[in-house]
């Protein structure tokens, strides 16, 4: 029985919304395999290498401990490290909203942003505890390096690229939904 005023619709909605709530939590399970595979890395390399020490690997890989005081790539070097953790968390509640609103069949945007939230709480986890982020992941060619980074950072560009390619596609499928059919 429905009261005065309200409607099978407005009972629906509440129903969708808290479904929808349930139903995008489970994406969280990936940035939290992206925090702990990070920390067990970082945990392990810290261990066994002293800073800058390095071992190759590949003729174009070697892992090789260092530092990074700043943001990606190291710019900012020397900023406070607790505003990129104040950053991280604002980027982490931004993506908790996000994922919130964000449509249940759209399974590569929640994929993309949970990669970018479990790195950039595996890097803010850094900052927080070490006042540093660890990398060492080095890869080069030749005397050319490219600058090192570590697990969190390699999520972070893979759902950064995820995003990319879901925004193209969503446009695509956008362009075919607003084509005229035949029966037109």
């Amino acid at each position: 029985m429905t009261q005065p005023g309200s409607s099978h619709h407005d009972s629906s909605a509440v129903v969708r919304e808290r479904g929808f709530q349930i139903q995008n939590v489970h994406w969280l399970w990936l940035s939290v395999f992206v925090i702990a595979a990070d920390q067990v890395t970082k945990q392990l390399v810290t261990k066994y290498f002293a800073l800058f020490d390095s071992h190759h690997l590949f003729s174009w890989l070697n892992l090789t401990l260092l530092h990074n005081t700043g943001a990606a790539f190291s710019i900012f070097r020397g900023a406070t490290p607790w505003l990129f953790v104040a950053l991280s968390v604002a980027v982490a509640v931004a993506i908790l909203v996000w994922l919130r609103r964000h449509p249940h069949d759209s399974r590569l945007m929640a994929a993309a942003l949970s990669l970018i939230l479990g790195g950039a709480l595996g890097n803010a986890i850094d900052r927080a505890t070490r006042g540093f982020v660890v990398d060492f992941i080095d890869f080069h060619i030749g005397t050319w390096h490219y600058p090192a980074f570590n697990v969190a950072d390699s999520a972070i560009c893979i759902g950064a690229g995820l995003l990319i390619v879901d925004m193209l596609l969503s446009g695509r499928r956008g362009k075919r939904a607003s084509r005229p059919t035949d029966s037109d």
